[in-house]
């Protein structure tokens, strides 16, 4: 078992930037592919980046390219989300996953967290 504990959310302008973190604990963290999702009311979850077990290789949704940075750091268990240029239809709840394979689609990630709230004002 994996548990993922996100963290940074909050209330930003249009323009600002936050930083989400999501801290793993359980089974080892270094073969999991760690993922962030994000959920608006009323929507699907839908995939926002990934990052490979090393470092070596991010993915990242068109809609956040250029913005968005996923990063992770395997001393401290914590893979983290930089978000700059935030726009309102950012606003969701933003959900850490992880997986042994890799992907953007929901089915491909074995253990999520609780999610962190972003919401983006105009």
């Amino acid at each position: 078992q994996v548990q993922l504990v996100e963290s940074g959310g909050g209330l930003v302008q249009t323009g600002g930037s936050l930083r989400l973190s999501c801290a793993a604990s359980g089974r080892t963290f270094s073969p999991y592919t760690m993922a962030w999702f994000r959920q608006a009311p009323g929507k699907e979850r839908e995939f926002v980046a990934a990052i490979s077990w090393s470092g070596s290789r991010t993915y990242g949704a068109d809609s956040v390219k250029g913005r968005f940075t996923i990063s992770r750091d395997g001393a401290k268990n914590t893979v983290y989300l930089q978000m700059n240029s935030l726009k309102p239809e950012d606003t969701a709840v933003y959900y850490c996953a992880a997986g042994v394979n890799r992907g953007s689609g929901t089915n491909v990630y074995d253990y999520w967290g609780q999610g962190t709230q972003v919401t983006v004002s105009s």
